[in-house]
């Protein structure tokens, strides 16, 4: 798994873009996890899956919400990670209304989660492999806070939490 002071893995994540206009989109477009890191500090979380109960009413809430705080605190961007493709990602987006706070990007084929030893199987329940639910600071490609939940938990991986490691 993944720890403090590693490097994130190279690894390739996809993004759904909106345009302005009749709600016609462009992409998805790739992201090189390796050059949009470099020289930035990212918060980034990862959840199970877009639209599922506690990711939509509480976890991308509560980042949306404090998007302002994380800048202020010298976050140049906020990542959220999901084993999802890039559309359903960008309709989870226009409706958690996370435009210009929050990018949502597609681990389609879970490369990212595994890369990183953060997956969460749950073919049991029909979802398949997933991620895990985590938050972690990461500046210029390397990880320098890890917050990894255990197994149904949402405690550790929430804004608030990772906001106040920003801040130190």
């Amino acid at each position: 798994m993944i720890k403090v002071g590693d490097k994130l893995p190279s690894t390739t994540l996809m993004e759904y873009s909106e345009v302005e206009g009749e709600g016609c989109s462009i992409g998805p477009n790739a992201v090189d996890v390796a050059k949009a890191t470099a020289g930035k500090t990212i918060a980034l979380f990862a959840l199970p899956g877009a639209f599922t109960p506690t990711c939509s009413a509480k976890h991308v809430p509560g980042y949306v919400e404090h998007a302002e705080a994380f800048k202020a605190a010298g976050v140049d961007e906020i990542w959220c990670l999901s084993v999802n493709d890039a559309f359903v990602m960008g309709a989870w987006a226009r409706d958690q209304k996370t435009d210009g706070k929050v990018r949502m990007l597609g681990d389609g084929s879970a490369d990212f989660a595994k890369a990183t030893g953060l997956t969460l199987d749950l073919t049991g329940r029909g979802m398949g492999v997933r991620s895990n639910r985590y938050s972690m600071l990461v500046k210029d490609g390397t990880v320098v806070s890890l917050n990894v939940e255990g197994p149904g938990k949402f405690e550790v991986s929430d804004a608030a939490t990772l906001l106040a490691q920003a801040k130190a």
